[in-house]
């Protein structure tokens, strides 16, 4: 279950749960590639990691990407804008299909632009998250898309075996994504009473899920959620 020397491409792997992940991945001995669309913060987060750095718009991957990238054993994409909550009476719906843009179809056209380069063996892990289990007022946007996520995961499970493909499901985790500030700290503060082990995630949490997730040969279809036990409150 071990990924040393195997060839890693995280896809929004310059911050939060992606950097983390292209972290705990490095210090497992893999070749890390770190993908994201500003190439300041590429080339930051290669350096700190040792790794290769590409900037690319992942609301639509080029193939050209995966030229660059070339043969690898193990895709990420953990790209994603912050989500805003939309209640439904003043909702934005070209701001929504922003969102939809690099969370399911930015992930979809990485999928798709990665098949020739996937070496035999790897595996792809999406991202998805506890609010299409749980949704709250606002988050009809954001539910939809981890919906989305869940059926999506299954589905190419079963085409692009024996090709595995996963997902990690986050629930509130403290990482960059949120933004910061008085609201933010009270969204942990208020998130971690209703949470069984008392406490949000961080970002090295959710890491360990993907790194399991790319190392366990036998497993395909799976949606791993990492929530400190949220969904049971």
């Amino acid at each position: 279950m071990n990924i040393a020397k195997q060839r890693v491409a995280v896809l929004g792997g310059t911050s939060g749960i992606g950097y983390a992940t292209a972290a705990a991945a490095a210090e497992q001995g893999a070749e890390v590639v770190v993908v994201s669309r500003d190439p300041e913060r590429v080339r930051q987060a290669a350096s700190r990691l040792g790794a290769t750095g590409l900037a690319a718009d992942l609301s639509d991957p080029p193939a050209t990407l995966f030229d660059e990238i070339g043969p690898f054993d193990h895709l990420v994409y953990t790209a994603g804008e912050a989500l805003t909550l939309m209640p439904v009476a003043s909702i934005d719906p070209a701001r929504a299909r922003e969102f939809f843009g690099v969370r399911y179809f930015g992930a979809l056209a990485a999928v798709r632009a990665a098949l020739p380069h996937l070496r035999p063996g790897g595996s792809i892990t999406l991202t998805t998250g506890t609010a299409g289990d749980r949704p709250s007022p606002g988050w009809s946007v954001a539910s939809s898309i981890c919906g989305a996520m869940d059926s999506l995961t299954r589905a190419l499970a079963v085409e692009l075996a024996p090709i595995r493909v996963n997902a990690v499901k986050p629930g509130v985790t403290r990482s960059p994504l949120w933004g910061d500030g008085e609201d933010v700290e009270t969204l942990y503060a208020t998130t971690a009473a209703t949470v069984p082990l008392g406490r949000v995630g961080e970002v090295s949490d959710v890491a360990g899920a993907y790194l399991y997730l790319m190392g366990q040969p036998f497993t395909t279809g799976t949606i791993l959620t990492v929530d400190g036990g949220a969904l049971l409150a």
